[in-house]
């Protein structure tokens, strides 16, 4: 057996929830060379029965001990276990992807992408981010486009599904549905208002400057990923009551110009692109055709005419897939390619 087929002992935090779930679907895909799988959540959910490759796997309450000979460890947890456990875990040799926030900005944390900033994944021990389930999205939409013009200011305005908050919020945009249909009273427990029916622009929680911390993340982890802080980000984040699927409103402005022409022709070689454009038709990208793609969907493409060089784009993204746990697998396959170079 050659080392890049070596098996390895995988580990996933927050194992019950959604992102967790769609990890243990991708990897049952044998994305992975897994010899064992170990499931980890909170008490809440510990000694849940999950299933993988027609084995049942008892998730264990996560404890430090538990993290102690695994090759990789997925954290598809809150922010404050990730910030308890990421570094216990890289220290005792794990390679860890990190789904939360905690570490994003950190110098000394990768933020990857892998059809963006491959070279960033390391060959040892240690923690690299996953970015911000919208973020990923619109910088595999925007890489090949900035490496061809050089991106210079972005305007982008996301549509982000209820699945984005979790497992909780998926259920009361159902309940809500229910009791609107069947005439009984609405409660909102995990959004500030209704989301049935209605938009909120409003995800996470605000600066003093009046943006949102996702707005504020889209435009930081933009910077880092592509390794340019020249280039202007503003963001407006709304949440909407579908499923799944984000999809997002892009202006971009570029230092050099570029045609309409040469911008399908970019997409369509682009990696982790689809293009989906033929308006008059009615083809277009909806978080509906996302559910079951892996891919960023891009349409709607058009000449900004308002300035020098710019483009117009719709993209869509299962944000639970590439937005969250296809991402984080990618990114464990490349470290395996950098373990084996």
């Amino acid at each position: 057996m050659g080392k890049m087929t070596q098996q390895k002992r995988v580990g996933i935090v927050g194992a019950t929830g959604l992102v967790g779930r769609e990890i243990i679907s991708i990897l049952e895909e044998n994305a992975l060379p897994v010899r064992e799988l170990n499931l980890f959540a909170s008490m809440r959910t510990a000694g849940e029965i999950v299933e993988f490759k027609g084995k049942g796997i008892v998730v264990k309450e996560i404890q430090r001990k538990l993290l102690q000979g695994h090759d990789i460890i997925f954290f598809a947890s809150g922010g404050d276990v990730s910030r308890e456990f990421c570094p216990y875990a890289a220290q005792v040799g794990a390679l860890v992807i990190d789904n939360s926030s905690e570490f994003r900005m950190e110098e000394k944390v990768p933020l990857v992408v892998p059809e963006v900033n491959p070279e960033k994944v390391f060959s040892g021990p240690g923690i690299i981010s996953n970015p911000n389930c919208s973020t990923i999205q619109m910088v595999v939409a925007l890489k090949s486009l900035h490496e061809a013009a050089q991106l210079k200011r972005i305007v982008v305005s996301t549509y982000q599904s209820v699945s984005g908050v979790g497992k909780e919020a998926t259920e009361e945009l159902f309940e809500q549905v229910r009791c609107i249909l069947s005439c009984q009273e609405i409660k909102a427990e995990v959004f500030s208002q209704q989301i049935a029916f209605n938009i909120i622009p409003h995800i996470d929680y605000f600066h003093p400057n009046h943006y949102s911390n996702e707005e504020l993340k889209m435009e930081r982890e933009t910077q880092k990923i592509f390794a340019d802080p020249t280039i202007r980000v503003t963001a407006t984040c709304v949440r909407v009551p579908t499923f799944v699927g984000h999809g997002a409103a892009i202006n971009a402005e570029f230092h050099k110009p570029l045609t309409l022409e040469k911008s399908y022709e970019l997409l369509g070689k682009a990696p982790g692109v689809m293009v989906v454009d033929n308006p008059s038709n009615s083809e277009y990208p909806t978080p509906i055709q996302s559910v079951d793609r892996d891919e960023v969907m891009v349409g709607r493409l058009r000449i900004d005419q308002t300035v020098s060089s710019g483009l117009n784009m719709w993209i869509v993204a299962n944000n639970l897939r590439k937005g969250a746990a296809l991402n984080a697998v990618q990114i464990a396959q490349e470290w395996l390619k950098h373990q084996y170079e």
